[in-house]
Order: C-alpha cells, then sequence, then structure tokens
C-alpha cells in the first residue's frame, strides 16, 4: 500500500524530466523528490500541467511545516528538498521560478532548522533516524522489523521528554490526516484533469491508514505496524501520560503568576530522580485528583497551586500557618510571603498552630494573640491534612508547620513544568545564563532564590571583577524606564557586596542607575569612594526606593518624604522631577499616593 497510496503525483514524469542529470542517479534527491511532490499534491497544488506547481506559499508551508513533522531525512541529504522544489519550479513561467526561488532562499535556514531541531521529533522521524544510526535499508520492511528491538531504551536527545515526542506525533497524525481526508474529498468534488491523489480503495481502509502508509513512505519502511505492534511500548500514546492534566494545571498557575510560559521560574537548590519523573507524576496526580473530593475540603482543590507555589518559591519550605492566613484573608507582611521557613528535624504526629510568637513572626502582625491563634488552628489544621497526602507520595514533606518539595518531588514538579514549555532552568543551566538574562528572570522572583541564584552566578566565575563588573552593568541597564526598574534594582540589595571586588564598585559609580548604591556599599565598606561621580539620577532612584512605598500610614510615609526633600539640593520639586526622569512608573506608584504631582 505505501508505494500506491499516493497517485497522480508527477513522480514518473518528474524523474524521467531528469534523464541525463546528475540528480537522477542519485537515492537521496529521489527520495526527496517523492515527499515533496506528494505532499504538494496532497496540500491541493494545481496539477493541470502533469505536475503539481509549487505556490510560494505552499512551498513555505512544505519546507518549514510538512517536511520537519512528516519526513525524517539524514542530515547529509537535506539540501535535496529545496533542490527538488527549485528543480520542480524550473518546468513553470519564469515569474513563478523567481517567486519560488525567493521563498526557498528565505525558508531554507528554518527549513533546515526545524528539521535538525530536536523539539520536532515524532516517534516515527526518531526511531527512524535510530535505525539508520544501526545501519538499517529503510526502504526494507523486513529489516525494520529485526533491527528495530535493538533500540530499546535508546536514550532520547538531551532536553527531549517521551511526552514532547507523544505530542509532536499525536499532532503530526492529525495534521496529516487532516491533509488526507481534504484531498480525497476535494478530489472528489472538483475531479481533476491530472486525475486524484487518492484512490477509492486506498481510502477505503481509513484514513488514518493512509496516513501511516505514507509516514512509512517517508521515514521508515514497516515502522507505522511496528510502533503500533509489538512495539508499541517505544511510542506511548497520550493514555500513557495521565500526568500531563496536571501539567495542564500548573500552566495555568503559571500563567496567573507570569503571563508568559517563556518566563523561567526560579531554579531548585536540589533535584533528584529526575529519571523517572513519569511515574511520580503520575503518583502525583493520583494524590492531587483524590485531593479534589469532597471529603478534603476547603483546600484540597489548592493542591496543583500549592506545588506550583513552593516550586516558584525555589522550592523553599513555606509556613503551613501562614499559608492558611492568606486563604482566610488574614493581612500578612508582603515582605514576610515569600520568606523560607526553617525545616525542623524529627517532628511526627498531628499538626500543631505554632505558638502565638511564632505567628507574629510568620505574619508580621504584632497584634495577633491566643484568640486569634485559636480560629487560625482549624484552617491550618485542614491545609496540613493536604500537605501530609501530598507527602505521602514521598514528593512533598511536611514537619511541624513546614512544608516543601522534596528533592525528587522538585524534579518531579520540574518535569510537568517542562512538558508544557514552561521555562524551568537548574542551578546549573542559570548559572551560565548571561548577565541580562539571569537579571530580567531574578527581578521577577522571590529574593531568597533570586540571591542564591545570583551568588551561584558569581561563583560559576570565580567572584572575578570581571563578572561582577557584567552583573552590576545589567542591574543598572535590564528594564531602565520601564515599570519592572525598580525590582531590578532592589537586586542590588541581595548581593553580598562585601566581598565584592572594589574595583567592580568603583566601576559602578558613574553607573546612571545603581551608582548611590554602589557608593554606600563602598562606605559601608570603609572604602574610599568619589561622591562626585554618582550621577544625580543615581541618586534620586536611591531616595526613592528607600521610601516606604505602600507600608505604613500616609502622614509617616509622607515625612519620610519630606525629610529627604529637605536634605535635596533645590528641595523637593527638585527632587521629585529627578525621580520623574529617573524612574517615572516608580515615582507615581510611591508618590502618587503622598499626593506629590509629577512634572
Amino acid at each position: 500500500m505505501a508505494e500506491t497510496v499516493l497517485t497522480n503525483t508527477g513522480l514518473d514524469q518528474f524523474l524521467a524530466l531528469l534523464d541525463g542529470r546528475p540528480e537522477h542517479r542519485d537515492p537521496a534527491f529521489a527520495r526527496a523528490a517523492d515527499a515533496v511532490l506528494g505532499l504538494l499534491a496532497l496540500r491541493g497544488a494545481d496539477r493541470a500541467s502533469g505536475l503539481p506547481e509549487p505556490a510560494p506559499e505552499l512551498v513555505r508551508q512544505l519546507l518549514v511545516e510538512d517536511l520537519p513533522a512528516f519526513v525524517y531525512a539524514p542530515p547529509g541529504d537535506l539540501a535535496a528538498y529545496p533542490a527538488v522544489v527549485g528543480v520542480l519550479a524550473e518546468r513553470f513561467d519564469g515569474e513563478l521560478r523567481q517567486r519560488v526561488a525567493a521563498v526557498v532562499g528565505e525558508a531554507v535556514p528554518d527549513f533546515e532548522r526545524a528539521m535538525n531541531d530536536p523539539g520536532n521529533l515524532t516517534w516515527h522521524r526518531w526511531y527512524a533516524s535510530l535505525l539508520r544510526t544501526v545501519g538499517t535499508d529503510l526502504a526494507d520492511a523486513d529489516d525494520v522489523r529485526r533491527r528495530i528491538g535493538a533500540l530499546d531504551g535508546a536514550p532520547l536527545p538531551d532536553g527531549v521528554l517521551r511526552a514532547d515526542l507523544m505530542g509532536r506525533t499525536a499532532l503530526a497524525d492529525t495534521v496529516l490526516a487532516e491533509a488526507v481526508a481534504r484531498a480525497y474529498v476535494r478530489d472528489a468534488e472538483r475531479p481533476p484533469a491530472a486525475g486524484p491523489v487518492l484512490t477509492d480503495h486506498a481510502v477505503a481502509a481509513g484514513v488514518g491508514r493512509v496516513a501511516a502508509a505514507l509516514l512509512d513512505r517517508w521515514t521508515a519502511a514497516g515502522l507505522a505496524d511496528q510502533l503500533t505492534g509489538a512495539y508499541a511500548r517505544f511510542a506511548p500514546g497520550p493514555d500513557d501520560f495521565p500526568h500531563l492534566v496536571l501539567a495542564d494545571a500548573l500552566l495555568d498557575e503559571h500563567m496567573d503568576y507570569y503571563g508568559d510560559p517563556s518566563i523561567p521560574v526560579p531554579p531548585p537548590a536540589a533535584l533528584d530522580g529526575a529519571a523517572e519523573a513519569e511515574r511520580h507524576a503520575d503518583a502525583l496526580l493520583t494524590a492531587v485528583e483524590e485531593l479534589a473530593e469532597e471529603e478534603y475540603e476547603p483546600y484540597g482543590g489548592e493542591a496543583p497551586h500549592l506545588l506550583y507555589a513552593l516550586y516558584q518559591r525555589g522550592c523553599a519550605a513555606d509556613s503551613v500557618a501562614r499559608r492558611a492566613a492568606e486563604y482566610e484573608d488574614w493581612t500578612v507582611d508582603p515582605a514576610l510571603e515569600d520568606v523560607p521557613v526553617t525545616v525542623p528535624e524529627g517532628v511526627t504526629g498531628p499538626y500543631a498552630t505554632p505558638p502565638v510568637p511564632e505567628l507574629v513572626r510568620l505574619l508580621g502582625s504584632a497584634g495577633i494573640g491566643e484568640d486569634d491563634r485559636a480560629r487560625l488552628e482549624g484552617p491550618a489544621r485542614e491545609l496540613a491534612v493536604v500537605a501530609d497526602r501530598l507527602a505521602a507520595t514521598g514528593l512533598v514533606l511536611r514537619s511541624g508547620d513546614a512544608f516543601g518539595l522534596t528533592p525528587r518531588g522538585a524534579a518531579t514538579v520540574r518535569y510537568l513544568l517542562r512538558v508544557r514549555r514552561i521555562a524551568a532552568p537548574t542551578a546549573t543551566e542559570a548559572a551560565a545564563w548571561p548577565a541580562r538574562r539571569l537579571v530580567a528572570a531574578a527581578a521577577q522572583w522571590p529574593h531568597a532564590p533570586a540571591a542564591r541564584v545570583l551568588e551561584d552566578w558569581l561563583h560559576a566565575r570565580g567572584d572575578t571583577a570581571e563578572a561582577w563588573s557584567e552583573l552590576l552593568a545589567a542591574l543598572g541597564s535590564v528594564h531602565a524606564h520601564t515599570s519592572e526598574g525598580a525590582d531590578v534594582r532592589a537586586l542590588f540589595g541581595l548581593l553580598d557586596t562585601a566581598a565584592a571586588p572594589p574595583g567592580a564598585l568603583r566601576g559602578a559609580l558613574r553607573d546612571p542607575v545603581i551608582g548611590a548604591r554602589a557608593l554606600d556599599a563602598l562606605r559601608n565598606r570603609g572604602e574610599e569612594a568619589d561622591a562626585i561621580q554618582v550621577p544625580v539620577s543615581a541618586r534620586a532612584l536611591s531616595v526613592l526606593d528607600g521610601l516606604p512605598g505602600k507600608k505604613g500610614p500616609l502622614e509617616s510615609r509622607r515625612a519620610a518624604f519630606d525629610a529627604a526633600a529637605a536634605d535635596w539640593p533645590g528641595g523637593s520639586a527638585a527632587l521629585v522631577r529627578a525621580m520623574a526622569e529617573a524612574d517615572r512608573h516608580g515615582a507615581e506608584r510611591v508618590l502618587g499616593p503622598l499626593g506629590v504631582s509629577l512634572p
């Protein structure tokens, strides 16, 4: 069937035209011609001349979308595919040749990237590539059958997950089946003079069977039957990945936090058990689904949120009581929401709400008493039940009031994030980033993991003056004059500037954003520094960032501004003008509630 499923694609006519040309004797060119002409015909190319006309829009789709989805070609054979398009275009008028040549010239780099991108692999393309490496004749179904068993346990390319191949395969199968069905219907409704692309006999076997035959033809003969039969375990389908339901829930959480899957979450300090992440994810899903049952109300349904929130903290442990207080709409000091808690050793037994002094420390409210603790006890115990059920998987821990992800749990949640294309770097990967990328990401993270990753980044470069200078320059330039500028500047306060090379700090004195912070760091170390070098904008930003912001009564916040303005050359008007010029977003946020208008 693989040999006859497509008819009237013009392949024989095209190959006959090559007689006497070098391509005529090149098997790779003939194989490419079969796929190119077949896909153009399936996509509805005009075949009035007997050959599918390579319309520019179809050519780009062919090179960038279809071939990387359905066809396996070794790297040395890739050039044959755009070459076939070029030779095919020669059979048409000059204008079309020129337009196709322009599209091919533009699309070839994308085509080559897509064909070599591990993220575009399907099970069929992947196993075809493996079969070729062990010497299989990809056109011989018997040879494919004899050799495929030797591929059991073959590792995937770095960074590629089995779920990635499953998802890409399911998408490719759907797209190819739809193309086959549309081609058949299109030819039935408007019979072309060149004859139908698909015969009634071929389609009678089913659209899916036709698509499988085409994949065999374009990857490896008989491979589709092997991957749905004796070796079905080599190519698991959607039913083998139930935990993707939980991955979708975590994606929703990430979008609520950041609004963009490309914005990374902070890396955990430790990961373990990544090789068994699929099995652990299934176990976690079972626990999450059980917690969604009525007996675990009111917090059982929050399990996906809790898992994501723990990971988003850099996998630092959280407080059951503090999290329960947030759920109950208690006032929690924003500066304490993400502060890690110590995990006590050897604490077992039923959950007990922390004593009042500890609650005061966790929540940042001095007005808490025993009555408040008693009111919080019920919600905290109910939340602890959820944490304990998750902990039964071995992926979450609870000790006393502390709960968090184990290293194995961190690896499992990271896996679930990655299968939905959420940026979830390891600590090693983040330490290798350029300074600007690191700073842009860390500005959106809780301070504890941000401080750890910044420190790791410097250590990975030997804490040299060059590394410090690069990082400080990024702090002074990333998101400057945007609404995120204050978050970037706050990262300076997370650095251990006592260990910084003095030359790097002196080099930052002239920075229009962090110059004043560098000056303060040098003075705190007892180092000499020339304050004259610090720009007015950096001094204004230092004052702006030092104001109380939204914390405390308006009267005390206004008093802090008035005190700063009294020491500023030119008074409050000059200070406000300098703040607005340096960071208008931040100035409006801080000064607006105080009744201070910007120029």
